[in-house]
């Protein structure tokens, strides 16, 4: 009790609030910019958390997180362009319930399961980290490695060409039993491997810039002037209520099982939303209950796949990937010595990530058209902007050229691997 108590004490510290603060505004804005992931937007953030205090470290990288991903229902609400593929079934009703002036609905929707989904992580992730022991991670390794064909690809075979690429690549570095360099071709900074972070940076980040690059420059999207009274009413809160509660046990089931994601969740809480509800005909015209389903599913995911990021070291999806490595910088092992050694700062992260879902709901109730005018920003503007975030925050690391030559080669690799619909998150 003593550990949660301090959790709580250190979480609303000003400095962690500010954190919150600025990282839920980050991470917003990022989600709502058209074609941006949510990993591109941990992975800039995660140079600036770099040499702070794990606590506040934590904090901002679970702001960027959770945000990105409700960033990204802005845009597909107000101009019904989907920030980010885990909003694309908030798009279906979103434009619609815009323009019956009634775009709170996803909002709160989105606070009421972003607080649930903290839940399965406060009262499980503790007690399956200590449950699991040298021999359970072997099998859980060897899963880890078996799903990568199924789950995260639509193809087998590229799943397993990614799955080995990763393998490969952890190689590069120093044999840790006979002390020899492995393909380190001469280069002293790949003694200790490939540099996580800028190969983070360099997959998520500088090939998004290679496929804006590429694109044609979109134009700027028709943003309808919505009602100004975004809050609902008590009795579309008790509509939306039950499915919201759905689909938050939905989102956090399957943010739970590797290589699922918030996608599938967002089209199963709306599939759901749907079989349940008794105004079936509303679907696809601006259904309250569609938009509660797809949010409370789309935004549960965050805690749930934080659990076996926390207890067990394996991502369940992209973005959780991008956050492993955050927790490795700031030298926190994912795993028992978490919830054991760290345990402090690990709840101190459990009370941040019920904190930005509280910041969410007052920046997302009174700056989402502030918010959504950003997704109309011109690619032109764009790639420039993430290309200079992108090298500069990989420099940052450790003051030096190599880590920018690191991304320039990843970034390489996962245009290519973007072009061919292979997963990036199964490298390492």
């Amino acid at each position: 009790m003593s550990d949660v108590l301090f959790g709580y004490i250190t979480a609303l510290t000003p400095i962690n609030l500010i954190a919150a603060v600025i990282s839920v505004a980050i991470g917003i804005t990022i989600g709502a910019l058209p074609g941006l992931s949510a990993a591109m937007g941990v992975a800039l953030l995660i140079p600036i958390t770099f040499g702070i205090d794990p606590s506040t470290g934590l904090i901002t990288l679970a702001g960027g997180y959770c945000r990105a991903i409700f960033g990204g229902s802005i845009s597909a609400i107000l101009i019904r362009t989907p920030g980010t593929p885990a909003v694309a079934a908030t798009a279906i009703d979103g434009y619609e319930l815009t323009k019956q002036g009634k775009a709170g609905t996803a909002i709160t929707a989105s606070f009421i399961s972003g607080i649930l989904s903290g839940i399965p992580l406060y009262l499980f992730a503790p007690r399956l980290a200590l449950l699991f022991g040298p021999a359970e991670y072997f099998w859980l390794s060897i899963f880890g490695l078996t799903i990568i064909a199924g789950a995260s690809t639509k193809s087998i075979v590229k799943g397993l060409i990614s799955g080995a690429l990763g393998l490969m690549l952890s190689t590069v570095g120093m044999d840790p039993m006979l002390g020899n360099a492995r393909f380190t071709f001469g280069v002293p900074t790949l003694l200790s491997g490939i540099p996580f972070t800028a190969a983070l940076i360099g997959l998520f980040s500088m090939s998004q810039v290679l496929m804006l690059a590429e694109k044609k420059i979109k134009e700027a999207g028709n943003m309808v002037e919505f009602d100004n009274k975004v809050l609902l009413s008590k009795e579309q809160i008790l509509e939306i209520l039950p499915t919201s509660l759905r689909s938050t046990v939905i989102g956090s089931i399957i943010g739970i099982l590797p290589g699922a994601g918030a996608s599938i969740a967002a089209f199963l809480g709306y599939n759901e939303a749907k079989r349940f509800s008794k105004k079936k005909e509303l679907f696809g015209h601006g259904s309250i209950e569609g938009i509660a389903g797809a949010e409370a599913a789309n935004n549960a995911v965050t805690g749930g796949s934080l659990i076996p990021t926390f207890t067990l070291g394996i991502p369940g999806e992209s973005v959780t990937a991008v956050l492993l490595g955050g927790l490795m910088i700031q030298g926190l092992q994912p795993g028992p010595d978490l919830f054991t050694v760290h345990r402090k700062i690990t709840y101190t992260f459990f009370v941040g990530f019920v904190i930005v879902n509280i910041f969410m709901l007052i920046l997302g109730l009174f700056g989402s058209k502030l918010f959504a005018s950003v997704s109309r920003v011109s690619d032109n503007y764009l790639i420039p902007l993430i290309f200079s975030l992108s090298v500069i925050s990989s420099y940052a690391i450790n003051n030096q050229m190599a880590d920018v030559w690191v991304i320039f080669v990843f970034g390489i690799i996962g245009y290519f691997v973007q072009k061919s619909q292979t997963t990036t998150s199964s490298g390492g």
